[in-house]
C-alpha cells in the first residue's frame, strides 16, 4: 500500500476584520519517496498589526524547506533547524522595527507542526495552537498550550516564534497507522469546542467536509477568534523507514524471558532457541494462521544499550528491505501491527544450517548438491549487493537449508547498508578463517566491501567440498595467515571435477586482482561449468604471499657472509 492522506483545510476570520491565522500541506515529490507530508498552522499575535506576516512566513519557510532537508537527518532534528532558523530571522526583524519612542511593531506567532513518514508521525509545537489525534474513536490531545492559565491573561504566550532570540519547542514522536485522523487548530476553535464535540466532528468523512464542520460548530459556537482546522485523514502508509524500527527500539520496552506457554502480543511461544546474552531467539506460534515464526528479542540486560537497540532495528529494517519484493534466499521478516515491545519476527524454516550438516559423519554433499547450493547462495548474495548491502559474515553457519529445499542465508546483524549505526560501521565484523586477506593488511585493515562476500563464499564451497578450510583455522591475533596457495580440492577429493577446482581456486586467490569481481560473475562460472571452463588461476608469487620475503632472503645472506668472513679471519690461514 502507499502513502495516501486525505487533506482538509478551513480558515476563517470570524468576527475579527482580519485573519492572521494560516496554515499548508505540502507532500514530498514523486522522486522523492518516503519523504511523507509536512503540515503546519499557526495563529499570528496582533501586537503591531504584524500578526499574519508572522504567522505566514513561518508556516510557508517550514513546508516549502523540509523537504529539502537531507534524508538522513532525523525529522526532530530537520524541524528544531528550520523553527530556529525562522525564529532568529523573525526576532531580528522584530528587532529593527522597534521605534525611536520604544513601541514596537512586532510580528509574534504559535505553530504547530506535524510531519507523517513511513510509519512514524512527528510534532513540533509553539505557543496555543493545537494537535489533536482521533484513533479508533478515542481523541487525544498531543500537545499542551503555552500560556498562562488565567482567566485574564489568557492570551499571554510563554512561548512564541519571534518572541525572543532563542525558541523552545516540544516535540512528540508516535506511531502511525492508518485510519489515524490528525487535525490542527487554532485557539479559535479549541477556546469554544469541547473535546467531545471536536471528536464527533472529526469523524465525518471526507476530510475537507470535516475541516468545514469544525470551523462552522466554533463560529456558531461565539468564538471571538479567527477559526482554523487542518484535518488528515491517513488512509494509506508508506513503507517501513529505518527510523520508525529506531524509534520502536527507543521507545518500546524488552521483552521479559518468556518461557513455552507465554504469548506476546498474541504469539504463543513454544520453545527458546538460543540464548546468547545479547539476544534471544524463540520459537512461537502465529494466533491467526497457526504457522511457526520465529521471534528475535535482546537480552533484558541489553536493554538499555542503545547501540544493541540501533543494531537490531538496522537489521529488522534491512530484512523487510531485502525480502519485500519476495525474492528468494532470505528469511521473510514480518512486520508487526502496534506491538507492546520491541522484537522482531521472521519466517520459520525447518531444516538445518550448512555447518550442522557438516558436522554430521555420514553426510557428504553430492558435487550437483555443492553446485546449486553454492549457486543459490551466490544469487541472494547478488541480490543484496545490487541494492548495496555487504552481509560481512557468509559461512556455513548462516547458510541454512531449509526442508523445502531451498538454501537461505540467515543473519544480517552486521550487514552495512550506509543506514547502518556507526558501531556496526566500524565494527571488525566476520569470522577470521573466512576473511579476505585485504581485511588483515595494515594496523586497521580495509573495510569489507562486495568482494569479502565472495571470498567467503569461495572458502564456504571449498569447505563444503572437502571439510577443510582453505587457509587453516585463523585467529584474530595470526600473524602469517596466507602464506602458501590453498591445496586444489580435487586433490583432497578426487571427483570433484577440474572446472569446478578453477572456479573455487579463482574465489579464494590471495590476490584480489584474480578473484570475481561481482556476485555475476561468480554465478555464471558456476552455471557454465564444463561447458566454458575457466582457466587455471596462477600461483601467488612468493614476494606477493610474504612481502617481507626478499628482506628475509638479504638477511639470511648477509648472515652467511658475515660467518664465512668471520672463520676466514680467526681460523684460516692468512
Amino acid at each position: 500500500m502507499s502513502f495516501d492522506v486525505d487533506i482538509g483545510h478551513t480558515s476563517a476570520s470570524g468576527v475579527r476584520e482580519r485573519n492572521e491565522d494560516f496554515a499548508a500541506a505540502v507532500r514530498a515529490g514523486a522522486q522523492e519517496p518516503g519523504r511523507g507530508l509536512i503540515a503546519a498552522v499557526a495563529d499570528g499575535v496582533s501586537a503591531g498589526g504584524l500578526g499574519r506576516e508572522a504567522a505566514q512566513t513561518t508556516v510557508t519557510s517550514l513546508v516549502q524547506d523540509f523537504h529539502a532537508a537531507p534524508a538522513t537527518w532525523e525529522t526532530t532534528v530537520v524541524l528544531d533547524r528550520l523553527i530556529g532558523a525562522q525564529n532568529a530571522w523573525l526576532a531580528d526583524h522584530n528587532r529593527r522595527r522597534s521605534g525611536p519612542g520604544g513601541d514596537r511593531a512586532s510580528g509574534l506567532t504559535t505553530l504547530t507542526a506535524l510531519a507523517l513518514q513511513g510509519h512514524t508521525w512527528t510534532l513540533a509545537h509553539v505557543g496555543d495552537t493545537r494537535a489533536w489525534l482521533l484513533r479508533g474513536g478515542e481523541l487525544q490531545q498531543l500537545t499542551q498550550d503555552h500560556a498562562i492559565d488565567h482567566p485574564d491573561f489568557r492570551s499571554q504566550l510563554t512561548r512564541a516564534v519571534g518572541l525572543d532570540l532563542a525558541v523552545r519547542a516540544d516535540y512528540l514522536q508516535g506511531e502511525l497507522q492508518t485510519g489515524d485522523i490528525f487535525m490542527l487548530t487554532t485557539d479559535g476553535v479549541h477556546g469554544v469546542l469541547r473535546p467531545e464535540q471536536i471528536r464527533a466532528l472529526l469523524a465525518t468523512a471526507p476530510a475537507q467536509r470535516a475541516s468545514e464542520a469544525v470551523v462552522k460548530a466554533a463560529l456558531e459556537a461565539g468564538s471571538q477568534d479567527n477559526v482554523t482546522a487542518l484535518v488528515m485523514q491517513v488512509l494509506g502508509l508508506e513503507p517501513v523507514r529505518l527510523q520508525d524500527t529506531l524509534l520502536q527500539a527507543r521507545q518500546l520496552p524488552v521483552p521479559p524471558r518468556m518461557r513455552p506457554g507465554d504469548t506476546l502480543d498474541g504469539w504463543s511461544i513454544t520453545a527458546l532457541v538460543a540464548d546468547t546474552g545479547v539476544h534471544r531467539l524463540y520459537q512461537a506460534r502465529d494466533p491467526a494462521s497457526r504457522e511457526l515464526v520465529a521471534i528475535k528479542t535482546l537480552h533484558e540486560s541489553r536493554a538499555s544499550d542503545r547501540e544493541e537497540q540501533a543494531m537490531l532495528a538496522h537489521e529488522a529494517w534491512l530484512g523487510l528491505q531485502v525480502t519485500d519484493s519476495g525474492a528468494p534466499g532470505f528469511v521473510r521478516v514480518r512486520q508487526v501491527k502496534a506491538p507492546s515491545a520491541f522484537y522482531t519476527v521472521f519466517d520459520w524454516h525447518s531444516g538445518h544450517t550448512l555447518e550442522q550438516l557438516l558436522a554430521e559423519e555420514a553426510r557428504r554433499f553430492a558435487i550437483p548438491e555443492v553446485v546449486q547450493g553454492g549457486l543459490a547462495v551466490c544469487r541472494a548474495l547478488g541480490r543484496l549487493h545490487r541494492i548495496g548491502v555487504i552481509h560481512r559474515d557468509i559461512k556455513p553457519g548462516n547458510l541454512h537449508l531449509g526442508e523445502d529445499g531451498q538454501w537461505r542465508v540467515l543473519d544480517l546483524g552486521v550487514a552495512v547498508s550506509g543506514r547502518e549505526p556507526a558501531s556496526t560501521r566500524t565494527l571488525h565484523a566476520g569470522t577470521p578463517s573466512y576473511m579476505n586477506p585485504e581485511q588483515w593488511e595494515g594496523a586497521e585493515g580495509r573495510p569489507a566491501d562486495a568482494g569479502s562476500d565472495l571470498f567467503a563464499l569461495g572458502v564456504t564451497l571449498y569447505q563444503w567440498l572437502t571439510g577443510r578450510l582453505p587457509y587453516g583455522e585463523i585467529e584474530p591475533w595470526q600473524t602469517a595467515r596466507f602464506r602458501r596457495d590453498p591445496v586444489a580440492p580435487s586433490r583432497l577429493r578426487p571427483e570433484v571435477p577440474i572446472w569446478l577446482d578453477h572456479v573455487v581456486m579463482k574465489a579464494i586467490a590471495r590476490d584480489a586482482r584474480q578473484r570475481f569481481e561481482t556476485a555475476e560473475e561468480f554465478a555464471l562460472a558456476l552455471e557454465r561449468g564444463a561447458s566454458r571452463p575457466l582457466n587455471a588461476p596462477q600461483a601467488t608469487p612468493l614476494v606477493r604471499r610474504d612481502p617481507a620475503w626478499a628482506w628475509k632472503v638479504t638477511c639470511v645472506i648477509s648472515l652467511i657472509f658475515n660467518l664465512m668472513l668471520v672463520i676466514w679471519l680467526l681460523f684460516l690461514p692468512r
